[in-house]
């Protein structure tokens, strides 16, 4: 096998919540003495300083950026299942602004930390549309596992869009997007909230035509 097809399920706590994201391996000839090459499916948005619209995977793994030690393909130990588990952990992340090459430099400035909330907040944006692309055009092969995936987790993707909208921070729901820190209230801008509540009507409709379940959060926005 020299062809691999992979999807990551963004992790709560995280702007990349329940979003699906889909990577194409080739493996070469001289595999596994060099490391697979890398496709992302990325729909035309840059939703991680580490993965392009055109595809790209910048990931030191790969040999696709610097790095240093166990950073980099080792023939005698690395393998896909350490690719995919560095593309859920380093670069799908909680602070993916971050990622940016020099800026790990503004952690903890007030800089920084205000440019990674707005980061997040387009992020989150992206990971919505996202979906909704997913949903219309699921890859090929994987097309249940997109109905299912959306199907079970459409009222928890809703829910948590309402929770964005009234303030509450990127990345702070726990999975049954309930609130898991009462003090993020009002972290969010007021654009966000806007761009968020336009999107909503159609995140809703995309999930009510893949069948998932939405009936309790209308009702719970109608009363």
């Amino acid at each position: 096998m020299d062809l691999l097809r992979a999807v990551i399920v963004g992790a709560y706590g995280t702007p990349y919540q329940d979003g699906l994201f889909f990577f194409d391996f080739h493996l070469p000839p001289e595999y596994p003495d060099v490391p697979p090459s890398a496709y992302y499916h990325s729909g035309g948005w840059r939703l991680n300083p580490n993965l392009y619209e055109e595809g790209k995977v910048c990931l030191s793994l790969l040999n696709t950026w610097t790095g240093r030690g166990n950073e980099v393909w080792d023939s005698s130990s690395s393998s896909i299942l350490q690719v995919l588990v560095s593309l859920q952990g380093l670069v799908l992340n909680a602070r993916p602004y971050f990622n940016e090459a020099g800026y790990d430099k503004q952690v903890g400035t007030a800089e920084g930390e205000k440019n990674s909330l707005a980061y997040n907040e387009n992020t989150f944006l992206l990971n919505c549309k996202s979906m909704m692309h997913l949903m219309r055009k699921p890859p090929k092969d994987f097309e249940e596992l997109v109905k299912d995936h959306f199907r079970r987790r459409g009222y928890y993707i809703l829910k948590a869009c309402d929770a964005y909208m009234k303030g509450y921070l990127i990345g702070s729901l726990t999975k049954d997007a309930s609130i898991s820190d009462a003090k993020n209230a009002d972290s969010n801008s007021v654009g966000f909230k806007l761009m968020l509540g336009k999107i909503v009507p159609k995140l809703l409709s995309a999930l009510n035509d893949v069948g998932a379940d939405c009936q309790e959060f209308k009702h719970q926005q109608s009363s």
